[in-house]
């Protein structure tokens, strides 16, 4: 099946997942990320996935989903993308949050005007053709005083790894991976390293069972940031690269 993707631009993408429990953090490292990167002399955009089927969070009550942020064009968005805009210094839109809402509202718009020209149309490839889409076509969207194309985003992929509600969007970014050519998408997993206060030691069994299931669902970690009580120790790290498939320098 031909790719919707357009290869023709030179933007990379950093995907960023969450791992073993929600609220892990993605969203800061993230920020810090795109600072870091910012700090080297790039230009960065992000985008935030959060995989519920409301359109945005302006309906939300905020003792469930915390506090609504307010972009400029009057989007109601996550939280995230307040922390986007303050450490990267940039202007956000309403397209840089994807929901599953947005996406399925997209592709059953397409399936009314009779774009998909009486096709069956299904998850894989209408859903995560949209997603790559999408994803593809907000990167693109100057965000800074630039006003220049930004050369990097970054994605953050709302959840843990392994919900039902966010299996349409890791295979979206399975196949983005290829498409738009290896040396051009990296993923890093945010994952958490307990150190229970009866062993005194740091557990890495969580972190490997994340990065099983993220590998089992077609992407490999370039990168393992380690949310833990204390720095990681060497021995513990040696144990995650052995058995999560990246260097004990990853």
């Amino acid at each position: 099946m031909a790719s919707s993707v357009d290869q023709g631009d030179n933007i990379k993408y950093i995907l960023v997942t969450g791992g073993v429990i929600s609220g892990i953090g993605k969203g800061i490292i993230s920020s810090s990320l795109g600072t870091l990167l910012k700090a080297c002399g790039y230009r960065v955009t992000s985008i935030k996935i959060d995989p519920y089927i409301n359109i945005d969070a302006g309906t939300f009550s905020p003792y469930e989903h915390g506090e609504v942020y307010v972009l400029d064009d009057g989007a109601e968005v996550d939280l995230d993308l307040g922390n986007y805009e303050r450490y990267l210094d940039v202007t956000l839109h309403r397209d840089n949050n994807i929901t599953t809402g947005k996406i399925y509202q997209q592709v059953i718009n397409k399936e009314r005007r009779g774009d998909f020209l009486g096709k069956t149309v299904q998850v894989v490839p209408h859903i995560t053709d949209a997603v790559q889409e999408w994803v593809q076509r907000v990167a693109r969207v100057p965000v800074d005083s630039s006003d220049q194309i930004p050369q990097i985003c970054i994605v953050e992929l709302g959840g843990v790894i392994g919900d039902i509600e966010s299996m349409p969007f890791v295979e979206a970014f399975r196949q983005f991976q290829f498409n738009v050519g290896v040396n051009r998408f990296a993923c890093i997993h945010v994952s958490l390293v307990p150190e229970p206060r009866t062993t005194g030691e740091q557990k890495t069994k969580p972190t490997q069972m994340s990065v099983r299931e993220l590998r089992a669902l077609g992407l490999s970690p370039h990168l393992l940031a380690c949310r833990c009580a204390t720095p990681l120790n060497q021995s513990a790290a040696d144990k995650l690269a052995m058995f999560c498939h990246v260097a004990p320098a990853q």
